[in-house]
């Protein structure tokens, strides 16, 4: 018996906001290599998030550490715009005016 190698895409998708999400799940690829990177195993990565398949965690890996470089500068894009939304949000929501609404809320 011959066996047939094939070559299989990562199992990577990018969303219309552009965010890549692996496999047929809301799990992003950050989730994935923050914990990774962390020194989880694939095995533990599926467990907490069991959404995922082994073979889609594995893959993922194997995507990132063929494209490190690439990866990396996704993710910083990444943190890059969580920082100016969260700076936006602050602006817009100041969140000590909040609390003092809360607060004022209970008494």
């Amino acid at each position: 018996m011959k066996l047939a190698v094939v070559a299989e895409p990562a199992p990577l998708k990018t969303n219309a906001d552009g965010v890549v999400r692996v496999g047929n799940t809301r799990v992003t690829l950050d989730t994935v290599i923050a914990v990774f990177n962390q020194g989880t195993t694939a095995e533990e990565i599926v467990y907490r998030y069991p959404s995922l398949r082994l073979a889609d965690v594995y893959a993922t890996i194997g995507f990132y550490l063929n494209h490190q470089q690439e990866v990396e500068t996704y993710l910083q894009q990444r943190q890059q715009q969580a920082q100016e939304i969260r700076k936006m949000n602050e602006a817009r929501f100041d969140p000590q005016s909040s609390i003092a609404r809360w607060a004022a809320k209970d008494k």
